[in-house]
């Protein structure tokens, strides 16, 4: 069953300075209005920047319902890891998503799929929610993609039913094709409609349908979401969403989504 709530979320990755970022904030935050009251009923938003710049966007957003997430966490809480950022400061200074096993940290960063287990359980533990994100190397039938897409999920989330059963963090899947993620048009609507109704499927066998959200990323933009029906839950965004004008027009459509369904 797909969520009442549409669930939108943006990663700015690298693209931003500093100074950037948190204007960028400020100016998501401004389509929010003052106290998220002009943030349409039904529509929640999260925002990742970078790192260092995590503590200004929390205070361009803390007069906002926009939610902060972070685009990445170590599996440890504490210790000797240099450079590492810990699950418990990601908390503690306001975040509530992370992200985890983005296709450029697999790829470029070299991270198994134990590694991304352990940042799943750590962000589950911690009570983050993790946007797990999953999706096939190469382009071809949806029911590769499935395959590929729960063998990714039966790893992530080995150990953690019980706990994603509670609903307290909830869990988000996005939804990514490696092949699709910078290209020039998402997938299929097609495809997406296909993979992401087994994916649910899954979660409903496994019964952790009602505590998750699927989410599709890989250039998806405005005008997708209503191509897309009740196949997903929301939208995963990436450049399309850096310019604050495309945002505002996604969120216009998934509000008008909520309010006359199809």
């Amino acid at each position: 069953m797909k969520s009442a709530t549409t669930l939108l979320g943006v990663s700015l990755k690298m693209y931003f300075t500093h100074r950037q970022s948190i204007e960028w904030c400020g100016s998501v935050a401004e389509l929010a209005g003052p106290f998220g009251d002009r943030l349409p009923e039904g529509v929640e938003l999260f925002v990742m920047p970078s790192f260092v710049s995590l503590p200004g966007a929390a205070a361009q957003l803390e007069n906002s319902t926009i939610r902060l997430g972070a685009q990445d966490l170590h599996w440890e809480d504490y210790g000797a890891f240099t450079g590492e950022v810990s699950p418990v400061e990601l908390r503690d200074i306001g975040c509530s998503y992370v992200e985890v096993g983005h296709a450029e940290r697999r790829g470029i960063f070299g991270e198994s799929d134990k590694i991304v287990a352990d940042k799943t359980a750590a962000a589950l533990r911690n009570g983050l929610t993790p946007v797990l994100c999953i999706g096939e190397p190469l382009e071809g039938e949806p029911e590769a993609a499935i395959a590929e897409c729960t063998r990714q999920l039966n790893s992530a989330l080995d150990g953690q039913f019980e706990l994603i059963s509670k609903g307290a963090p909830r869990l988000v899947i996005a939804y990514e094709p490696v092949w699709a993620i910078g290209a020039a048009t998402p997938a299929s609507e097609g495809h997406i409609r296909t993979v992401c109704d087994a994916l649910r499927s899954w979660l409903h066998d496994r019964g952790i349908e009602s505590a998750t959200n699927i989410i599709y990323g890989g250039s998806a933009g405005p005008g997708l979401l209503s191509r897309l029906g009740p196949s997903v839950d929301g939208l995963f965004l990436g450049r399309f969403a850096h310019d604050t004008e495309s945002l505002a027009a996604i969120i216009a459509e998934a509000a008008a989504l909520n309010e006359f369904p199809g």
